[in-house]
């Protein structure tokens, strides 16, 4: 199993699909090496390409709003991360060949990390991850168990900028996420 500094270093060095080449920054991840907690998107935005990190714009302002609420913090106990490590064009879902290239830097993310909870954000993240019929208006916040990992999505925080009106149901969800994590991994509030 490599380190994270060489799965990192590698990741960096990508060139297997054509997102290298409009890339600024790979977005690698961000959190605590040891979080038994982790949020996958699905690709960087732009700033996200422009700092290389994950969740940084207004989008990632409202989900560490939100996920503050329940305790959580990417500098304490969660780590973040996105399906494709470099951004699509105008910030178009990744397409699936792009997704195939760079789905297993995340695959030897999880590995290293050992998550006992994954929550997706948005529906192309549930598609993946979850499952391939995934329909996140019917099924965010409901869990499934794959391999001792309990998964979950909840909306994109960029679609709840332009549908407020989900927030409600992604309040709810987090509350049942905390509940989880109280569950599952309460060293997790340590």
């Amino acid at each position: 199993m490599p380190s994270w500094v060489e799965l990192e270093r590698r990741c960096l060095d990508c060139r297997q699909c054509a997102l290298a080449d409009t890339r600024t920054n790979v977005v690698f991840g961000k959190g605590p090496k040891s979080a038994r907690v982790m949020f996958i998107g699905e690709g960087p935005g732009e700033n996200e390409d422009l700092q290389g990190e994950p969740f940084v714009g207004r989008g990632g302002q409202l989900l560490d709003e939100m996920l503050s609420l329940i305790g959580l913090s990417r500098e304490k106990n969660f780590y973040i991360t996105n399906i494709v490590k470099c951004r699509p064009p105008q910030n178009r879902d990744p397409l699936n060949t792009e997704q195939d290239a760079c789905i297993g830097y995340l695959w030897e993310q999880m590995e290293l990390l050992k998550p006992k909870i994954v929550v997706c954000l948005g529906r192309i993240a549930a598609l993946r991850l979850i499952k391939p019929n995934y329909r996140i208006t019917k099924e965010h916040g409901q869990w499934q168990e794959k391999d001792g990992v309990f998964y979950t999505a909840i909306y994109h925080p960029a679609f709840l900028l332009r549908d407020p009106t989900k927030k409600p149901d992604t309040f709810a969800d987090l509350r049942a996420i905390r509940a989880k994590i109280r569950q599952v991994c309460p060293e997790v509030y340590d």
